[in-house]
């Protein structure tokens, strides 16, 4: 399916196909995004535990920001006055920003939904505040992002099939008023992208009636919304299988909030291009680390006398400088530089793991790479000898 009477405002270069995967380049001004892509989350303006330059030495290209987090703290009025996100938080690529809709009907004990938009408290200081698609679309304007995100009601899980529909109804109703939104601030609009958000749950033709309202509205992206809620891999997999054929194929897709390396894989093998998660850091505080052998524990005591790096395989500055032994000893004693080794090693995984992806879909062997990937991964680590 090919978009309708809609030019997009970036240009976006399919290099090679390899079954239903592509590798790929989005050219925008700050800089190209080579695909399929992984954007790390920077919630509050920062990729926790990192510093904007190493995130980009690991291989990434563009980095997600919240909106709904900005939009409270430090408000984005204020990040504007400061010249824009990038300036803000020194980064100086691209920048997707979600459209806070997924914080906010998270937030459901303190939040109210109108045809209008949502109405919530914030978890801040309880003050109450009100977003719209038009004001969505504002804020993201503010903040000066590249590519921003439609308003959308992220559809439950479970759902029944009328609780979908009206869900997705309300949905596309709102794509509508964030692309006429995004069009009335023609400034940014000449500068930045809108993407558009499939809803439906697990209901095939749902998808597909999301699909081609979002497609006569027109919008340079097309994100796949709804899942990594809870629905498992295997029911993610089934809706990808009817959702990523059906939408535009000369456009990026992205599949939101996604996720563990073994999902990725799967996912760039049904079409997708674009992913966020904020898994890779969220682990590296917590103490797991992603190797190719699997993920590991780096808190459990059979790693306090490991001499090996957290995987060998890795040319991090935690995997070339320090031990599993010493990190574990400086996630066990609360010590900062424990988990900002783990997450930089994480995201160096993530971004390796992408560019692994995008050799195999160049050279047309996805498949024995995906399959190599698998065995190995779900092998487990290795005891030292």
């Amino acid at each position: 399916m090919t978009e309708k009477h809609f030019k997009p405002r970036f240009q976006f270069e399919i290099h090679a196909k390899d079954g239903a995967a592509r590798a790929g380049t989005i050219k925008m001004k700050r800089g190209d995004i080579r695909t399929p892509a992984f954007m790390p989350v920077g919630t509050a303006g920062t990729v926790k535990a990192m510093m904007p330059e190493s995130v980009r030495s690991t291989g990434a290209d563009i980095l997600l920001g919240n909106t709904y987090h900005l939009m409270l703290r430090p408000t984005a009025e204020r990040i504007h006055k400061l010249g824009g996100l990038h300036k803000f938080m020194n980064w100086n690529r691209p920048i997707l920003t979600d459209s806070g809709g997924f914080q906010v009907f998270s937030l459901s004990e303190l939040r109210q939904m109108t045809e209008e938009g949502v109405t919530f408290r914030s978890h801040i200081d309880g003050q109450k505040i009100m977003v719209s698609p038009e004001r969505s679309m504002e804020i993201q304007r503010l903040l000066g992002s590249d590519i921003v995100m439609a308003f959308d009601e992220c559809t439950p899980f479970p759902a029944t099939k009328d609780q979908a529909r009206g869900s997705m109804q309300l949905s596309m109703r709102w794509a509508k008023r964030s692309r006429d939104g995004f069009n009335s601030g023609e400034d940014h609009a000449a500068l930045s992208a809108l993407f558009g958000i499939v809803q439906g749950g697990v209901y095939e033709n749902l998808r597909r009636e999301s699909i081609s309202a979002l497609t006569d509205i027109g919008f340079d992206g097309y994100a796949v919304g709804g899942l990594a809620v809870g629905e498992g891999q295997d029911m993610m997999f089934e809706v990808l299988n009817y959702t990523a054929p059906n939408m535009p194929d000369t456009a990026p897709r992205y599949l939101m909030g996604v996720g563990k390396p073994d999902d990725i894989v799967g996912a760039v093998e049904r079409g997708i291009d674009m992913f966020d998660c904020v898994m890779p850091s969220r682990s590296g505080r917590t103490g797991q680390g992603f190797t190719w052998r699997g993920p590991i524990n780096i808190k459990n005591a059979r790693h306090k006398d490991d001499t090996r790096p957290v995987d060998e395989a890795c040319a991090c500055p935690a995997c070339t400088h320090y031990s599993r032994a010493y990190i574990h000893h400086l996630i066990r004693s609360g010590e900062i530089l424990g988990p900002m080794l783990l997450t930089w090693h994480n995201m160096q995984f993530y971004q390796g793991l992408m560019a692994g992806l995008r050799d195999a879909i160049t050279e047309n062997k996805l498949s024995l790479y995906a399959q190599a990937f698998r065995t190995k991964y779900v092998a487990g680590d290795i005891d030292p000898i």
